[in-house]
């Protein structure tokens, strides 16, 4: 993997406070803040985000350094969205959240999402026209909100100036978080 030096941008991570996959929200963190990014989490409210492992076993818990209301999306460089069946479920119904990607939209940033998460993205309208992956029971939801739907460790699509990248599992984060560091040096 090529690494590059992150110096000076700015990662957001979009929660709910609890049921989120442990490894989607704590590995790309990791990996951009040991290259110089600063990654701020933003859940409903500030404080604990219960993480599960495998949708159902107790993971280490995170901070949300932030509430969603009161993040600025247009002083990030990119927004990470990780996945699990119950945080996907819920962010997605979040119209805070949806107005926060459609801002990174809108302002040509990168969205980056795995597992469950592109469902906020189909809420939020940004999967039509685009080519995406997800965990696979979702398919069906990006197919009907207009996504072309592939079955690969991750996607880059690149429709409408927006950078919108998904991946399936936590098994492809190494190809997640290599195409987040690609979106930010790009």
């Amino acid at each position: 993997m090529t690494e590059h030096d992150l110096h000076g941008r700015k990662a957001l991570v979009i929660v709910t406070n609890s049921g989120v996959e442990q490894d989607e929200l704590l590995r790309p963190g990791q990996f951009l803040q040991a290259h110089g990014a600063e990654v701020t989490i933003a859940a409903p409210e500030k404080g604990e985000v219960k993480t599960l492992v495998g949708d159902a076993q107790p993971g280490r818990s995170a901070q949300a350094e932030a509430t969603l209301d009161e993040v600025d999306p247009t002083g990030y460089d990119v927004v990470v969205v990780p996945g699990g069946t119950e945080n996907g479920a819920a962010i997605r119904g979040l119209e805070r959240a949806q107005d926060i990607v459609n801002a990174f939209a809108k302002d040509l940033k990168p969205i980056a999402a795995i597992c469950h998460a592109p469902w906020l993205l189909a809420d939020a309208g940004l999967a039509q026209g685009a080519t995406m992956t997800s965990y696979p029971e979702l398919e069906d939801d990006l197919k009907a909100a207009g996504a072309t739907w592939v079955d690969r460790d991750v996607v880059v699509d690149d429709h409408g100036g927006v950078t919108v990248i998904t991946s399936r599992t936590p098994k492809d984060l190494d190809a997640f978080t290599k195409a987040i560091e690609t979106a930010l040096v790009g």
